[in-house]
């Protein structure tokens, strides 16, 4: 029996209004997509496909064969939804959702979308209850014991989604008690031809219904519904929480009034059935967050020290100028220019210091109002807006599969409303490797997430958790704690395991079906040519999944259609959305731990692997979040974003709710972003190279936070979603200022506009007219899906409309509402979005999500939303919210410095360069963003200043004539208002001083290295166009096992590392001939021997971090060390003798002749 299509209406990506509009700016339309329908079919060995029906499709989930269909759009309207599909929507919805979860979905640029139902998805199987849970897809077996049939994927009986085959079903009933054998209660439906009759009116994967309209209409009928309530709360002419209070009727979306016991009703009655809420009129307004100042008997003095110093170098500058060294001009004149850049970067860098803030949150108010039952909220459902976190990877050999899955794991236990959160992996490798950990992590949740609610573990990343040092039974009062951690260890400790040996088995499953292919290609050329000889057949060497197909993204022998950069788009919805109500562990399937009284819901889980294709630019890392971006709003469309890297995990589980309390606090609105502070694992206890940055998170940043906002820095970061579409902040216009009466009339004329025009502005011109979404398929692409989404998202992202300041507000209780349910068009959909041709001819990467053009694209996006006038804001927590790796090997580590600061010199030469922002960005937050463009030319200066020490020893001048009281006075002021400055910084951002020092030391190093070769990397790019290349920076340990820190010693050769060792070689050299002279000398100069030999052991100060990296440890320092530095001292050697040969000579190498 032929299967039925039905009408998508809300995937049309080919659009007629932009394709007129790309025809006449004279570019070729975007290629059209395929033909349209859904069917299912099964593929034959001969490779036609038959068609099925729902009951052949039921019957035949155990098969290894394809089963797909295709999801397209229909060419005409008459193409209409089948009738059983009104009849039944609940459960024709539910039918869809279990097929999308169980579904890999691929498709792309001039492909069939298809969508291949996999029963199975990884080859481990464990008798554990974290292999059956109910979110989880790719098939699953009957839970009754001794049955090993296939549990019914269309809808389960019973509310408690026991696993079930439909003939132990069909048993249950027949006995006549009708009891579920998970949850011991009755089944709803307990007339066997009932059910039969049930299964019978089953539809064909029916689309929603038509008369609720398509998801997208019924989210923003919310909104519309709103609207004007909205409005009138916008205008502030009367009491907002007067009028909250007295709308009389039963309780709903913007109604506060909390009706008396059986005073519902069905709609009617009198005005003396509502309770007056007394305890909310007296209740006072409590704000989200707090802005903590420094204390003025810090913060003053620092400022004061600051103008101190900055008038001593005016003072000392122009003395050195009025004062020149006449004996050595050439010394002096180098020395006065790199000490004039010095103040100048010194300025900029110490300006935007000047109002650093503290922020401290209220997570209890933050409750109260989203979480806790009220009038606006009777159910006590969490009113919190959704978040999408963003997880990124790319090489599962660079980034381990284990460390990517226990980040999985620490964000599906997060303490956040489970229904609001879901978790997308972006694996720009398109390895099976990463999607088969994914499955399994996916798996092994079913037990952790559960065990970490139960106990409040922290941190809730398994491998950080097991391996703490301290003891894991402090605070813990369950009795049963013991036994269940021990049970989860063992389960972890098995997980590991299967993780580990994922590449040796899927090696093996590829071998054998490869193998297999070749015996069958064999056969068949025997069946053809009986009497000919026989040729070596050579088949394509694919990757295998686990169900016995072919893997549609990278194989490990690249072939055609199969590499990294050419490969199908692909989703799996690991896990699939949760139920609203909170599903509790009953039955035998979680015989291991009790989890009778624990929610064991699962947030949302999506693998991605956006489509690459030869001629298309993918852009890195900044492609792939705009795929997620673009996905996310299809399947999700969480007002919120929070992306972390593979190697980033969720340390503090409420990490979320404190930088929501930021978004949803008076005026949060303004807020494009907040940024956590990064902290690191497995630094060595000296913090040898300044890994871990902490006068940058916890002194650059709480500085900026006084000002307009941090800088955004790859990792950590919770972005409102609408910011990342380019829209202005709302109130931009209000907040910019006017010298004439126009303008204010044009600022009344905007109050005066509807608000979902005034929050979705777009435009840098004071002059350009409101954004209509009519013209966004030039700017968003053509899905009509993500253009709708965008209201929605910000609609859903706006604060609490609960107190008269508080603007741009939604009502109480707005995001109550269930989620929808996926469906087989909303995963084409967002596999159309992923496409390699969607971003061409839109401004993806140009305005829109994560800005192109550079390898540091995140400094460039968190400046472009500052630019349009955003605030962002700078959440440090009690307890770290996110922990990660960070390189301690100084290549690594050299390396690491070398993508920023030739990220930073592309930023320079880019229109992305502070000079040229908006007025909207305030000046100190221009000098720090100038600073961030600025600070690698630095090293050009800085490389020279470092061999001024050893030019003056070799020379026997200085910089200046002599040593006289001015410049010691001038130099003694200068070093002591520079450690006042130093000791009030550790002050007020609570580092420490050797911390301080350690950053000082590492800067000289990295200027005098990575910097000086990102200079010229970045004028290589400008100048001749030569495009920079990097690769990731690898997660893995050392490879002593028995070290923690073994990968610390190992050295590791680069070019980087020549600048620094011939400066210390240098200066060693130059310090001995200086005090030979000195020594020998007929009228010793002391004053010169003494600032030279000062400034060569402050420039050796500064590299001894260096110089014992170079050592390693139990004699592993490379050869090519000890050669370099040989051949660095002769020539040396050399060239002095050469310019200054002894006394009595006039000839190289003085007296000496050869025989």
């Amino acid at each position: 029996m032929a299967s039925r299509s039905f009408r998508v209406s809300r995937s049309d990506l080919s659009s007629t209004d932009s394709d007129m509009l790309d025809s006449q700016n004279g570019k070729p339309p975007l290629p059209p997509p395929p033909q349209n329908r859904v069917t299912f079919a099964r593929r034959t060995s001969s490779g036609r496909y038959v068609s099925y029906s729902r009951d052949d499709l039921d019957s035949e989930l155990g098969s290894n064969d394809f089963l797909n269909y295709t999801v397209q759009m229909p060419p005409t309207p008459d193409n209409q939804p089948n009738n059983n599909s009104t009849n039944n929507p609940g459960a024709a919805q539910k039918v869809e959702e279990q097929f999308v979860s169980n579904s890999l979905f691929t498709g792309g640029f001039n492909s069939i979308t298809r969508a291949h139902l996999m029963d199975k998805v990884i080859d481990s199987s464990s008798d554990s209850s974290n292999s059956h849970h109910p979110q989880m897809g790719g098939g699953s077996s009957c839970s009754v014991n001794g049955c090993d049939g296939k549990a019914m994927i269309d809808t389960l009986p019973c509310e408690c989604d026991f696993k079930i085959c439909r003939d132990c079903y069909i048993d249950v009933l027949k006995t006549g008690d009708g009891i579920c054998p998970g949850c011991k209660e009755q089944y709803k439906t307990t007339d066997l031809n009932e059910a039969m009759e049930s299964w019978r009116a089953l539809p064909q994967l029916p689309p929603p219904p038509s008369s609720g309209g398509s998801k997208m209409e019924r989210r923003l009928s919310l909104m519309k519904s709103t609207k004007s309530m909205l409005v009138r709360s916008q205008t502030g002419d009367f009491d907002h929480n007067r009028w909250l209070f007295e709308t009389k009727g039963t309780y709903g979306y913007g109604n506060a009034i909390w009706p008396k016991e059986n005073g519902f009703g069905n709609g009617g009655h009198d005005d003396d059935d509502v309770a007056e809420p007394n305890e909310l009129m007296t209740k006072p307004w409590r704000p989200l967050t707090r802005k903590l100042q420094i204390p003025a008997a810090i913060i003053s003095p620092y400022r004061l020290l600051i103008a101190v110093r900055m008038v001593v170098l005016g003072l000392f500058l122009t003395w050195r100028v009025q004062h020149p060294n006449t004996d050595a001009v050439w010394l002096w004149g180098m020395s006065i220019v790199c000490e004039i850049w010095f103040t100048f970067s010194w300025i900029l860098d110490q300006l935007p210091k000047l109002n650093p803030v503290n922020r401290a949150t209220d997570l209890n108010v933050l409750r109260e109002k989203f979480e806790l039952r009220s009038a606006s909220n009777p159910t006590g459902i969490s009113d919190l807006p959704g978040i999408d976190i963003f997880v990124s990877t790319a090489d599962p050999e660079k980034e381990p599969p284990l460390v990517t899955a226990n980040t999985i794991l620490s964000i599906l236990a997060a303490d956040y409303p489970v229904e609001k959160l879901s978790c997308y992996v972006s694996d720009d490798g398109g390895a099976l490797l990463t999607f088969e950990a994914m499955a399994e992590a996916a798996s092994f949740a079913n037990m952790w997430v559960p065990f970490c609610r139960k106990h409040n573990i922290e941190p809730r990343n398994p491998d950080s958790y097991f391996g703490l040092k301290k003891d894991p039974y402090k605070n813990k009062v369950l009795s049963d704690f013991v036994k269940d951690r021990r049970r989860v260890k063992r389960e972890y400790d098995e997980f590991k395991v299967r993780i580990n040996g994922l590449p040796d088995s899927i090696r093996r499953r590829s071998d054998a079906y490869n193998a297999r292919e070749e015996i069958k290609a064999m056969k068949e050329q025997r069946m053809k040519k009986a009497d000919d000889p026989i040729e070596v057949i050579k088949i394509n060497k694919a990757t295998w999944m686990a169900d016995g197909t072919h893997w549609p993204g990278t194989w490990m022998t690249p072939s055609a259609s199969h590499t990294k950069g050419d490969h199908a788009g692909i989703i799996q919805v690991m896990l699939k959305p949760p139920s609203d109500k909170p599903l509790c562990g009953i039955g035998e399937e979680y015989r291991l731990i009790d989890l009778s009284n624990v929610d064991i819901r699962l947030p949302m889980l999506v693998y991605v692997s956006r489509e690459k294709r030869p001629g298309y630019d993918h852009n890195k890392k900044a492609g792939a979040m705009n795929a997620l971006v673009r996905a996310s709003a299809i399947m999700s469309n969480g007002p919120f974003i929070l992306n972390l890297d593979c190697d980033h995990y969720i340390y503090n589980s409420q990490a979320m709710r404190e930088g929501m309390c930021f978004m949803m606090d008076r005026g949060g609105d303004r807020i494009c972003y907040v940024q956590f502070p990064q902290r690191f694992e497995g630094i060595d206890p000296s913090d040898r190279y300044a890994n871990r940055n902490t006068v940058f998170f916890d002194g650059n940043m709480r500085a900026l936070d006084g000002l307009q906002g941090p800088v955004y820095v790859g990792t950590g970061c919770l972005f409102r979603r609408i910011a990342l579409y380019g829209f202005d902040p709302p109130r931009s216009k209000e907040h910019s200022r006017s010298f004439c009466f126009g303008r204010r009339k044009k600022h009344n004329a905007i109050a005066n506009a509807s608000e979902e025009n005034r929050a979705l502005r777009m435009g840098d011109s004071d002059d350009e007219d409101l954004m209509t979404l009519s013209l966004s398929p030039k700017m968003f692409g053509n899905s009509n899906l993500l253009i709708d989404s965008i209201p929605v998202a910000e609609f859903q992202g706006r604060p609490l409309a609960d107190h008269p300041s508080v603007k741009n507000g939604r009502p109480p209780g707005a995001l109550t509402i269930s989620r929808d349910l996926l469906d087989a068009s909303t995963v084409a959909e967002a596999i159309s979005v992923i496409s390699c041709w969607y971003e061409d001819k839109t401004e993806w990467g140009q305005r829109v999500g994560w800005i192109y053009g550079s390898v540091t694209e995140d400094v460039v996006t968190g400046y472009r939303m500052h630019n349009r006038g955003w605030k962002s804001v700078y959440c440090v927590t009690k307890r770290d919210a996110f922990r990660g790796t960070a390189p301690i090997n100084l290549t690594d580590r050299l390396h690491q410095v070398l993508r920023w600061a030739t990220g930073s010199v592309e930023i320079f030469f880019s229109r992305n360069n502070a000079l040229l922002a908006s007025p909207r960005m305030k000046v100190l937050q221009r000098l720090a963003y100038l600073n961030v463009g600025i600070y690698p030319f630095t090293s050009i200066f800085l490389i020279v200043y470092c061999f001024l020490p050893a030019l003056s020893l070799f020379s026997g001048q200085f910089i200046v004539q002599t040593l006289n009281v001015t410049f010691l006075v001038y130099l003694l002021i200068i070093t002591i208002t520079l450690c006042g400055l130093a000791v009030l910084e550790v002050k007020w951002s609570g580092i420490e001083l050797e911390e301080w020092w350690r950053n000082e030391q590492f800067w000289l190093i990295g200027g005098t290295s990575a910097h000086l070769a990102a200079v010229f990397q970045g004028l290589l790019k400008v100048v001749a166009g030569v495009e920079i290349s990097f690769t990731l920076t690898s997660k893995s340990s050392g490879d002593d096992d028995d070290d923690e820190f073994a990968e610390l010693y190992v050295v590791k050769w680069t070019s980087l590392m020549i600048p620094p060792i011939v400066i210390i070689m240098v200066n060693l050299i130059a310090i001995a001939v200086g005090l030979s002279r000195t020594i020998y000398s007929v009228i010793p100069q002391w004053s010169r021997l003494l600032g030279g030999v000062f400034f060569s052991f402050w420039v050796l100060a500064h590299l001894y971090p260096f110089a014992k990296g170079l050592m390693g440890r139990r004699g592993k320092t490379p050869t090519i060390v000890f050669v370099w530095s040989g051949l660095i001292a002769i020539i040396i050697s050399l060239l002095w003798v050469a310019i200054n040969p002894p006394a009595g000579t006039n000839q190289i190498g003085g007296s000496f002749q050869f025989p």
